[in-house]
């Protein structure tokens, strides 16, 4: 080969090279741009009532994994420490910064109204998870059959003690709507079982720590008690934990909780709880409804998601909520 033509072969290769790179650098841009997600266009946030409760976080996680399918949603929560004051501050504080939707699960049905009445006035659109206000100011509002899930309780526990006995009561925050609806459905149930009487109700907020010291301020009191009507499962872990303190078999007493999470399972199968009901946390559903209303689509003012009760007969065939 000629130097002359070796010249040629290297000079344009060089062309070539300097070509090409000028085209990737000038195509690197231009593609990074069309695949880059678009900007979000929506604020929305959940003000959360606690994050205090496993399934109050599951839920607050849950909505936050379900609004990543949507690119065009900016996802925001907070923290009200279970606190009423603060739950209503951070709503304000929400409104204020300019967010597109509220999603929340009020903590006071009657104290809450106003301020979700206050939002819906000022067009911004409400979903309430689980719990409702007093008032009727939301779009939609996500929950499962409390009063009927009660009711189931009770017959269960009537079934279990063969109509005859009494029951503990773990209460639910008691102005909430689930707690209300949890605490009417039983009674009302009960009141058709003469034989079977709540001989103490215990606040207990649906949390481990203050379900010990329920169970263990009635023992103390000599309350005597058949069965547990826990109105959630964190309530009922405390309990057996209360109740192998004081010496007592878990598995002496029926125990009925709601919500059916992996430590209700577990429990169920090695028969330190008699029953549990799934309650999901509504979070799927509730990012669903809510990117529907921002698309400007009609969406049921009311969602009743279906729950189930999970005893040893069906305990290896149902996965729990998380």
């Amino acid at each position: 080969m000629s130097i002359h033509l070796l010249y040629r072969l290297i000079k344009t290769s060089r062309w070539r090279t300097a070509l090409a790179a000028a085209a990737v650098a000038l195509w690197i841009p231009v593609a990074m741009a069309q695949s880059a997600p678009p900007a979000p266009r929506f604020n929305v946030a959940f003000a959360q009532d606690t994050l205090g409760n496993d399934w109050r976080r599951a839920q607050t996680f849950g909505l936050e994994a379900a609004f990543r399918k949507y690119p065009e949603i900016r996802f925001m929560h907070t923290d009200a420490g279970g606190n009423t004051a603060q739950q209503v501050q951070d709503i304000e504080d929400l409104v204020a910064r300019g967010i597109d939707l509220l999603i929340t699960s009020p903590r006071d049905a009657a104290l809450m109204a106003p301020v979700i009445e206050r939002v819906k006035a000022r067009g911004i659109p409400v979903v309430l998870l689980s719990r409702r206000t007093t008032s009727d100011a939301h779009d939609s509002f996500i929950r499962a059959d409390n009063r009927d899930i009660a009711r189931q309780a009770a017959r269960r526990l009537a079934e279990r003690l063969k109509g005859q006995g009494r029951i503990l009561v773990l209460q639910h925050i008691p102005t909430t709507t689930p707690a209300i609806e949890r605490t009417e459905g039983f009674l009302e149930e009960l009141a058709r079982h003469p034989g079977l009487k709540v001989v103490a109700t215990k606040r207990a907020d649906s949390l481990r720590d203050k379900a010990i010291l329920a169970v263990e301020e009635a023992l103390a009191e000599g309350i005597a008690f058949d069965a547990i009507y826990a109105q959630s499962d964190s309530m009922a872990s405390g309990a057996r934990a209360a109740l192998r303190r004081a010496g007592i078999d878990p598995r002496s007493l029926p125990i009925v909780g709601i919500d059916y999470i992996a430590e209700a399972r577990e429990a169920i199968r090695a028969g330190e709880q008699d029953a549990s009901f799934v309650y999901p946390t509504f979070a799927k559903e509730g990012a669903e409804v809510a990117v529907r209303i921002l698309r400007g689509e009609k969406v049921p003012h009311e969602i009743v998601v279906p729950s189930l009760m999970v005893t040893q007969d069906n305990v290896e065939r149902v996965e729990p909520i998380f």
